[in-house]
């Protein structure tokens, strides 16, 4: 089956999607996995130079984005700019407090010494819907790459 992708004001097709087969699928989940195994042992540091450079080119290509929002979805222009700087500004927030926000935290109990550890967990999955077409998958994409998992996004059907 295949997804078009229709201007909502002119009716136009402007591309068409093939839908992935359950081996497509499933070679996507282990790329995936194989990816994470290495991801989960990059720094911090190293994780946010990917971050900063997506936030750097949804900011540079803003009105770009803007203009593709509105072609595909009819939304104003000026409205997928704005959620374009938003995903930057996430991606940004995410590469400077991630390594924070998941360092060990010192717990007080009965033992010696305990912590709670914040660990990579794999592949995450995410099922999303399509009305914020870049926010959805940022507002996923960037906690979960920078905590050291892999990302894999469907969309909501």
């Amino acid at each position: 089956m295949a997804f078009d992708v229709v201007n909502p004001v002119t009716g136009a097709v402007g591309r068409s999607y093939d839908e992935m087969s359950p081996v497509e699928a499933g070679a996507t989940v282990a790329r995936a996995e194989a990816s994470h195994l290495e991801w989960r042992r990059t720094p911090f540091a190293e994780r946010a130079g990917p971050m900063r450079s997506a936030a750097a080119i949804l900011r540079e290509r803003a009105d770009e984005w803007g203009r593709l929002m509105a072609e595909e979805m009819g939304k104003p222009v000026t409205q997928g700019r704005a959620e374009a700087e938003k995903c930057a500004w996430v991606c940004d927030y995410y590469a400077s407090n991630a390594e924070r926000f998941l360092a060990h935290e010192e717990i007080d109990t009965d033992a010696r010494r305990s912590f709670v550890a914040f660990q990579p967990l794999g592949v995450i999955l995410a099922v999303m819907p399509w009305n914020f077409p870049f926010w959805q998958v940022i507002r996923f994409a960037a906690p979960t790459l920078m905590a050291g998992n892999a990302a894999v996004l469907k969309h909501a059907s």
